[in-house]
């Protein structure tokens, strides 16, 4: 094998006597920054980029979030049993069938991104989660149709899977891509402030519903009110997306104007977005991803989607009191997401995910103990601990995974690696979690489940490299201002010899 050194490959003493020769060869192969070689960010399309994309997370979220709460309505509705335990696992099935078709969409989406541009697949992907969302508000029930309610349930389900399968790889990469490098962790974390607003809009308009409405009315029509709001949010997102650039990142392999590097021309050249390519070139990275994703989304759906159900089915409390719990949580988590961006951008990705993951692995049993106290404050504290431990990965997450791979196959991989991890681990949760208490008989369970997956977090947090205020792999150095692009290329000149 060639050794990347010319050093190392050459006589020492052909090193000597052709100085000139070697040193050469060291530019050629790490050629010097330029000034028009670094991007400098435009600090309102960044908002743009940043606004464009957390919506339509929020939006995805508020899908999956209303399904999740109004999982006991919709059972009662499409599957109707006896067994209250087998209407809530054929609900959490069906929950569990959009994350089964999300690794499709992931292959089918990704390498669309990374040939095609990010812009246009995101753009795809918002018109077909609102379409599906919107069609799951006028199935018939099964007392009108019989079997085809849950037939029609499940493939607009698909649907929905499916156009989410590009979402959150695509949406992650375009924020990363647009953001400079010392604040990537800041505006990637807008992108999990979509995610607490979908799941805190989707848990609002459930909690007032149920309120407001008798269970015969929420039955008869008023579950169906969360899927119809979906449509005219489909069209808002779909209109700020259309509004915006491609990225800095994705011009540059188009051969666009960005200001992209020409150092980095032989790194990353072409979008060819192979799938073949990413399984068979990046497959020890793709194992790392799908880890990182696994750990932190399968505590992510326990929090966020199933413990309002848990409340109410195992613990007895009313649908509204689980809700409005979870909402002041999720509200609080809101306003301190940004702030754990900023210190991700500080400290590194890696304290920041440690941080979360040792705190599931410690804090889930106390939590749950406390949260089996009959009361609203120690419930609020117990899930307070667990959410001020998904935050420390809700923060950072969406800036670490895209710094994971190179440009020309971000989309794809990202694509590929979460959709993966979601399908395995995070959209069977609550189905995994219902079964296991089921089978076992304990109301612990949830903890223990959160405790495994933050034990292999942070096998996985361990092994990743550290990536805060570093430029993204095959992409130029991304900056705020053009003092720090100045001051960028004069450190790399040597000081003056006299």
């Amino acid at each position: 094998m060639a050794a990347s050194d010319p050093h190392q490959a050459a006589d020492p003493e052909a090193v000597k006597r052709h100085p000139t020769l070697f040193r050469a060869i060291r530019k050629r192969r790490n050629p010097r920054l330029r000034r028009t070689d670094i991007t400098v960010t435009d600090d309102a399309a960044v908002k743009r980029a940043v606004k464009a994309a957390s919506l339509g997370n929020a939006m995805e979220w508020f899908d999956f979030g209303i399904y999740s709460y109004l999982a006991v309505t919709i059972g009662q509705v499409f599957f109707p049993s006896g067994n209250e335990t087998t209407q809530l696992l054929s609900s959490f099935a069906t929950f569990a069938v959009a994350f089964l078709v999300r690794p499709l969409g992931g292959m089918f989406f990704g390498p669309m991104g990374d040939k095609v541009g990010r812009k246009k697949v995101l753009a795809l992907t918002m018109i077909l989660m609102a379409v599906g969302t919107f069609a799951i508000g006028l199935i018939p029930s099964h007392d009108t149709i019989g079997v085809w309610a849950a037939v029609l349930l499940i493939f607009f389900r698909m649907l929905q899977g499916f156009s989410t399968g590009g979402e959150y790889g695509g949406a992650s990469t375009f924020i990363a891509e647009y953001a400079p490098d010392k604040r990537r962790g800041f505006f990637g974390s807008f992108l999990e402030f979509g995610t607490l607003a979908g799941y805190v809009g989707a848990a609002g308009l459930v909690t007032a519903l149920y309120a407001l409405l008798n269970d015969a009315q929420m039955e008869a029509w008023g579950w169906r009110i969360p899927f119809l709001v979906a449509g005219p949010l489909g069209l808002v997102g779909l209109y700020l997306r259309l509004r915006l650039d491609e990225t800095p990142a994705f011009q540059k392999l188009e051969g666009g104007t960005a200001h992209a590097s020409e150092a980095a021309d032989g790194v990353e050249s072409t979008a060819k977005g192979d799938l073949a390519k990413i399984f068979r070139q990046y497959w020890p990275t793709l194992i790392l991803c799908i880890c990182l994703v696994g750990a932190y989304n399968i505590t992510d759906y326990m929090l966020l989607s199933y413990m309002p159900t848990y409340l109410s089915d195992e613990l007895g409390y009313s649908e509204t009191h689980g809700l409005l719990i979870l909402l002041a949580v999720m509200v609080f988590l809101m306003t301190i997401i940004s702030q754990v961006g900023k210190l991700s951008d500080r400290f590194g990705r890696k304290p920041l995910l440690m941080s979360g993951m040792l705190g599931f692995l410690f804090l889930s049993l106390p939590a749950f103990l406390l949260i089996r106290v009959d009361g609203i404050l120690p419930i609020t504290i117990g899930m307070l601990m667990l959410g001020l431990s998904l935050v420390c990965m809700l923060g950072t997450m969406s800036a670490a995974l895209p710094a994971l791979f190179p440009t020309n196959v971000r989309y794809g991989s990202l694509s590929v690696g979460y959709n993966l991890s979601a399908s395995i681990f995070g959209g069977t949760t609550p189905l995994v979690i219902t079964a296991l208490i089921s089978w076992t008989g304990s109301n612990l369970m949830p903890a223990y489940y959160a405790m495994a997956a933050a034990l292999v977090g942070l096998i996985a947090v361990a092994c990743m490299k550290e990536t805060a205020q570093q430029p993204l792999i095959g992409s130029p150095p991304s900056v705020e201002t053009d003092e720090e692009a100045a001051d960028l290329v004069q450190a790399q000149s040597p000081d003056p010899k006299f």
